[in-house]
């Protein structure tokens, strides 16, 4: 029974206000897919990068 409260409250802090309008959620969700794609090409770059200076020191 402990459990169950312990995970609802840790749900209940997480909840967001839902978005009044149709335009709101999809800019909502452009916004969570910029950032991801932002995250992903910095790994990619990283990456690239650190295995560019590696075949380099050979």
């Amino acid at each position: 029974m402990a459990d169950k409260e312990m995970s609802s409250s840790f749900n209940d802090q997480h909840v967001h206000k839902p978005c009044s309008s149709f335009g709101q959620k999809c800019s909502h969700l452009v916004k969570k897919q910029r950032a991801k794609f932002y995250i992903l090409r910095r790994c990619v770059a990283m990456l690239i990068c650190w295995h560019e200076r590696e075949c380099g020191e050979s």
